[in-house]
């Protein structure tokens, strides 16, 4: 009787449980760990080790090109402010490989970006005919280009040593850095953890991916005549200047050989500089 009375008092309470929040991990901040003195510097250079397959050539090469370009740069500064313009080779240094390391992952990142709405298809098409997720994932790890079937062959990977999907799919959002890989990551997690129909869920997500990446395009379409002018009004004074070195060496070769000349030819490429990053700040800003 105790019994009979304690499973219709749980079946009257049970509709007004509290139901148990899903954990969401993937947009969770993540702890920062501490940091030996030589990641400290790698980063205060734009380089991370863990990105390291995500760069076009060498770290190293990278570091010797820039510390070049830099020693090229203070010797401008040196006529202006003497030996003092030494001082901002190491600042040029950094901002030079920064500039290259950043360029490299946001090139791979907007690969990423178009690729993925692709690859959630290839998995919705996989799922709905049985194939199971593990294989999916694995059908995306061969057929998809790169850099995003390096991506889902590390995932891939992971699932095969026992790594829980869940957790998987959280490794390779942090990995990317992408909010829309975040989005797959917690698409997931919540199926996992709550169950549902997990291609319908894919599916619908690829679509607004579609959208996001058609929208960006379409900012892109409308900056570029704005890009144009910023590209021709920076390349003016170089090939104006190119011209006037074949047309008469002597008259600009005084820009080369001369202390008048060096101040003249460092004030021209710092406000040459100045325009083109303040330009590129404009669209960048307008496109964001």
């Amino acid at each position: 009787m105790p019994e009979l009375q304690a499973k219709r008092l749980q079946a009257a309470v049970a509709p007004f449980r509290r139901a148990r929040a899903a954990q969401i991990p993937a947009f969770r901040a993540s702890r920062a760990a501490e940091k030996s003195l030589l990641e400290v510097a790698a980063a205060l250079f734009g380089f991370s080790a863990g990105k390291a397959d995500q760069y076009p050539c060498k770290w190293w090469l990278v570091l010797g090109l820039g510390f070049a370009a830099a020693r090229v740069a203070a010797g401008f500064l040196v006529d202006f402010f003497g030996l003092l313009g030494f001082a901002a080779m190491p600042l040029v240094w950094v901002i030079l490989c920064q500039t290259f390391f950043g360029w490299a992952v946001g090139r791979r990142k907007t690969a990423l970006l178009e690729q993925f709405p692709d690859a959630l298809a290839m998995i919705v098409r996989s799922v709905r005919v049985g194939i199971p997720v593990l294989g999916a994932i694995n059908s995306v790890a061969r057929e998809a280009q790169e850099p995003t079937a390096a991506e889902f062959a590390k995932l891939g990977n992971e699932l095969a040593v026992g790594v829980p999907l869940d957790q998987a799919v959280v490794n390779m959002a942090s990995r990317t850095e992408l909010p829309e890989y975040r989005f797959f990551a917690t698409a997931i997690g919540l199926q996992a953890q709550t169950g549902g129909g997990l291609s319908e869920t894919l599916e619908n997500l690829a679509d607004l991916i579609r959208k996001r990446v058609a929208l960006r395009q379409r900012g892109h379409a409308l900056s570029s005549e704005a890009r144009t002018s910023a590209l021709m009004l920076g390349a003016l004074p170089v090939v104006m200047g190119g011209g006037l070195w074949l047309l008469n060496p002597a008259y600009m070769g005084l820009l080369f050989n001369t202390s008048m000349g060096h101040k003249i030819l460092g004030v021209a490429a710092g406000s040459l500089s100045c325009g083109a990053f303040a330009m590129r700040t404009i669209i960048r800003k307008s496109l964001s």
